[in-house]
């Protein structure tokens, strides 16, 4: 019996023995999958937070930037004369609807072909834009209609830089008809030579948020049609005299110039292209330092040498020192320490207060300083990389200013040129004396002042 219980024993310790040494490893072979499925989950969770923060991103920085297109039509409706500001209210709401057309049918495949390039780095695809369902829209990390959508509006912005200058004495239409051809072909090719991975990218140029790509563009643009368009009636006189056509309201200028400095964070914030990382998050929070902070130094430059030289403040240099200092910055904000900001923002300063009346000596008639703003600071901002980005080449910086100025230029004036000698682009002498609202619009902004008044 004895004997049994013996054998009995060691039969229970040896079975106890193999389940101690073997259950590990059919436990480990247990884990190993479910170890699997956790890291799974962990990394699709990652990639679900980086495109709910990027498509975020682009959303929320996109309406910021959506909103400049009111900064720009306050802006210039305070600083044309009473008689011609409901066509400028016009003119903002109807390029930045037509933008959004263009840039769908052909502008954003243009500017961002993939490898779908109709002359190679050079000339992008002719397809308009098709949304993937939302359910398997999951090639990038975001959604394709926040992407579409962010680009549109910086589309928009080059429009409506163009507008400002040439107001008071352009016919709505042939003004609307160049709007289709800068967002639809020329904005677009020229973008994609850097934004679409194009030939200037291949260069090594460098331009974050588009003080050349998009700013110099409107403003070479803008140039061309104020050469071809001609000044305002009565503006210069016979001996060379600048005469002084004050604006309608200087608080719209500096609520249109506020809305402005307020999209702006989106503008440049948003071309962080990311949000899904600590490191994103916090680029994009020096980012807006260095905007606002290029921004302020452009109005206090503009406000002291504008009582140095002139003996009185300018306020309507002192809008657009921040608006030059805005675009001064727009080329590399995220780069720059905050010292650096701020000379760069305010030799932008600087600029416009040289450089407004500098184009008045040459007859060359900007309404809201359009050109010294967008096109001279935007130069500015593009070359002055190289002195906070390491991987810039003030060479090839040089290279892509002249090679995207010369292109949108000569563009533009072929455009200009063409509608100036088929439809025409200014008004008769008497509707621009009578005013654009009276002329194109029919309905006059301030009727209490204006014709309106005289009917009651």
């Amino acid at each position: 019996m004895n004997e049994i219980r013996s054998k009995i024993g060691l039969g229970i310790a040896a079975v106890t023995v193999l389940a101690v040494t073997v259950a590990p490893g059919y436990a480990q072979e247990a884990a190993a999958p479910a170890a699997a499925v956790a890291v799974d989950k962990t990394a699709a969770t990652a990639a679900n937070v980086d495109y709910v923060f990027n498509t975020l991103l682009f959303l929320m920085t996109g309406f910021l930037v959506m909103w400049m297109a009111a900064g720009f039509a306050m802006l210039e409706a305070g600083l044309v004369r009473t008689k011609n500001v409901a066509m400028q209210c016009t003119k903002n709401i109807a390029l930045y609807s037509v933008a959004g057309m263009m840039f769908w049918l052909v502008g954003y495949n243009m500017m961002y072909p993939g490898d779908d390039w109709i002359v190679a780095d050079t000339i992008g695809k002719f397809l308009p834009v098709t949304m993937p369902d939302p359910g398997s829209d999951v090639a990038n990390g975001y959604s394709t209609g926040s992407d579409w959508f962010f680009q549109m509006v910086f589309c928009a912005t080059t429009a409506s830089i163009v507008s400002g200058t040439l107001a008071e004495r352009i016919k709505l239409w042939p003004f609307l008809i160049f709007v289709v051809v800068l967002t639809g072909l020329i904005y677009p090719i020229q973008g994609s030579w850097e934004w679409g991975a194009g030939w200037l990218d291949d260069m090594g140029f460098s331009d974050f948020a588009g003080s050349t790509l998009v700013h110099s563009t409107g403003g070479w643009a803008a140039l061309a049609g104020a050469l071809l368009l001609g000044a305002r009636a009565g503006k210069y006189g016979p001996d060379g005299a600048v005469n002084p056509m004050p604006g309608s309201s200087m608080p719209l200028a500096t609520l249109g110039t506020f809305i402005l400095w307020l999209g702006w964070f989106g503008f440049n914030g948003g071309s962080q292209l990311a949000l899904g990382s600590l490191e994103n998050a916090s680029a994009v929070s020096k980012i807006f330092v260095n905007t606002n902070m290029a921004a302020a130094a452009g109005v206090i430059v503009a406000m002291v040498m504008t009582q140095v030289i002139y003996g009185k403040v300018d306020l309507t240099m002192a809008l657009n020192g921040a608006l030059a200092g805005l675009v001064s910055i727009t080329a590399e904000p995220l780069a720059p320490a905050i010292w650096q900001s701020v000379i760069i923002g305010g030799i932008g300063g600087v600029i416009v207060v040289f450089t407004v009346p500098l184009l008045d000596k040459l007859r060359v008639d900007d309404v809201v300083g359009a050109i010294p703003v967008h096109l001279f600071a935007g130069i500015w901002g593009t070359l002055i990389v190289a002195w906070t980005n390491g991987d810039a080449n003030v060479i090839v910086q040089a290279t892509g200013v002249a090679a995207i100025g010369a292109f949108v230029f000569v563009s533009s004036f072929v455009v200009w040129a063409f509608l100036k000698f088929t439809i025409g682009l200014r008004p008769t002498l008497e509707e621009e004396t009578d005013g654009l609202d009276k002329a194109e619009i029919g309905i006059e902004a301030y009727p209490e002042f204006g014709q309106g008044s005289q009917r009651i």
